[in-house]
This record gives structure tokens, C-alpha cells and sequence, in this order.
């Protein structure tokens, strides 16, 4: 059985195939692209981990609970 990759080998991976998909086009917005690709499905696995309580996820997220509905608002996720 092979070793899972770390996240940050997942996004490596993945950023390396983006641009050699691109063939020579000009990447726009790199940094939005991701942190919307990563940070959308790390909210909904934290919310699901604390059941919908957003005290404990933005525990568990490090960061301050107005901050987090900002970004569950941001999402669609209220």
C-alpha cells in the first residue's frame, strides 16, 4: 500500500498540472484560485467535525468567529 500524500503535496501536484495545462497562456489569479479551492472544503469538514457549532470550528480553525461566518457568508455555507 503506497503512503498518502501530504496536502501540500496534493497541491503541488496540482499546481504543476495547471500549468502545464495552460500550454503558455498567462495564469490569472493563482493565489484566489487556491485558497478558494482549499479553503471552501476545510470549512465544511471543520463545520461537520463541530457539528455546526461555529464557536468550536473557529477553535479548531485558529481564528476568530466573526471571522469565520465572514468566510462561511463568503461560501454560501449559512
Amino acid at each position: 500500500m503506497s503512503k498518502p500524500q501530504s496536502l501540500d503535496e496534493c497541491v503541488t501536484r496540482n499546481l504543476e498540472k495547471y500549468f502545464r495545462d495552460l500550454e503558455g497562456d498567462v495564469p490569472r489569479s493563482v493565489y484566489d484560485m487556491v485558497i478558494s479551492a482549499v479553503e471552501r472544503p476545510m470549512l465544511e469538514v471543520v463545520m461537520r467535525e463541530a457539528q455546526g457549532n461555529q464557536s468550536r470550528a473557529s477553535e479548531m480553525l485558529g481564528i476568530n468567529r466573526n471571522t469565520l461566518r465572514k468566510k462561511l457568508q463568503q461560501y454560501g455555507m449559512l
